[in-house]
């Protein structure tokens, strides 16, 4: 191998497909390489890949033939030239053999730092294309050690309700019990600046914070609350994985049993108020009971455009987290149609069968895709804290009313 190369060559146990589309669609990209991705894979289609730590490339394919051969160029931020990437794929018995080059590398002290991230992040990126097309999960996350934090909103205009003198950082909405952040003391309206040391103005800044750490690694992390700015001692949590059913219809079933208990008794509240209760709010900028109802059928809506997007092979991506329910007159004119306390609720069943309807008619070859299958089924089974927060807030609510 020349010396202005690197080489890889990795055997995989997966369809040749699967090790292609890797390759040329933006949401596997996402699921093994980078954070964010744009893909067009035809000759002179764009690429570009950005990473949470700040690190980002941009280039065109050069090569593309289904199933054997991928070509892109690559400049990278601060990198002193154009480089170029080739990617083979050859099928073996059950099993892909990978082999890539990233050609163009020159010499001097920038090179050898480039050659040294580059050399890293190949070996990095290929042991976890091999864990998520062979089992679906994906070592950055289950490496990962968690906080255990809901998060919401936060802009200029809740800086300024919670009287928080920043308008960048991550607002807690709530903490998983037992986990990093409720044991530290976190609570409802904190808002994260600082993790380890490292700046916090939003989620992807809090991730790559966490790079390189461990579960049961003690880290500070800084909080206003209210115009306070308080620094505790956090210890990372390990992260508990819930096992991911092999078919749809079982992830469906493992859904609903999930959501099951918070939806009876979200069933019993609705059932124990009355109208006027339903739409009393406790502060001027508190939802009522029948906006959280509303909101809870948003999200529920969105999940099922997100689902979408996956079996598509076409994931939309936000900058910043955004609460689906922040543009509020959506909120208002679904409790404005819908009619009531009794209506909105058998709004949110409806909404939450036809999501696990959804995902119980999955397309087979979705599940063929196992990384985006690992990741949507995770994600459908963690729904419970959702459901939680919102109980409690209509718990709350019922108790103001009095």
């Amino acid at each position: 191998m020349a010396q202005d190369a690197l080489e890889y060559r990795r055997v995989i146990g997966a369809p040749i497909g699967e090790a292609f589309r890797a390759f040329t669609r933006a949401t596997p990209l996402r699921d093994w390489l980078c954070d964010v991705a744009l893909a067009d894979a035809r000759p002179e289609g764009r690429l570009y890949l950005w990473w949470n730590r700040g690190y980002y490339t941009a280039g065109v394919f050069t090569a593309v033939e289904t199933d054997q051969h991928v070509a892109f160029t690559w400049l990278g931020r601060d990198e002193p030239a154009p480089t170029h990437v080739e990617v083979w794929l050859q099928p073996l018995a059950g099993a892909t053999e990978v082999r890539l080059i990233h050609r163009g590398l020159g010499e001097g002290e920038a090179w050898e730092r480039v050659r040294h991230d580059f050399d890293r992040g190949w070996e990095r990126g290929l042991e976890n294309l091999q864990s998520l097309l062979e089992t679906g999960e994906d070592l950055r996350y289950t490496r990962r050690p968690m906080l255990g934090v809901i998060l919401d909103d936060f802009n200029a205009e809740v800086a300024q309700e919670l009287s928080v003198p920043v308008t960048e950082g991550i607002r807690i909405a709530g903490t998983v019990p037992n986990l990093g952040a409720d044991k530290a003391g976190l609570q409802s309206n904190d808002v994260i600046v600082s993790m380890a040391s490292v700046p916090a103005p939003d989620f992807p800044s809090l991730v790559s914070a966490l790079q390189g750490r461990r579960a049961g690694d003690v880290v500070e992390v800084q909080i206003y609350r209210g115009a306070v700015l308080h620094t505790l001692s956090m210890e990372l949590s390990s992260r508990v994985l819930p096992p991911i059913p092999p078919t749809a219809p079982l992830l469906a079933e493992a859904r609903h049993q999930v959501i099951a208990p918070a939806l009876a008794r979200l069933v019993a509240l609705v059932e124990a108020t009355t109208p006027k209760r339903a739409a009393f709010k406790p502060g001027p900028k508190d939802w009522s009971i029948l906006e959280i109802m509303a909101h809870m059928i948003i999200v529920e809506r969105e999940e099922q455009t997100w689902i979408a997007d996956l079996v598509n092979d076409d994931e939309r991506f936000a900058d910043r987290y955004t609460n689906p329910s922040s543009v509020h007159a959506r909120v208002e004119a679904l409790v404005s149609v819908t009619g009531g306390a009794a209506a909105l609720l058998a709004a949110l069943k409806a909404a939450v069968a036809e999501t696990e309807a959804l995902v119980a008619g999955l397309p087979a070859e979705f599940l063929a895709h196992r990384g985006s299958y690992w990741r949507l089924a995770h994600n459908l089974l963690q729904g419970e804290h959702h459901w939680q927060e919102h109980l409690y807030q209509i718990e709350q609510n019922l108790r103001a009313a009095g």
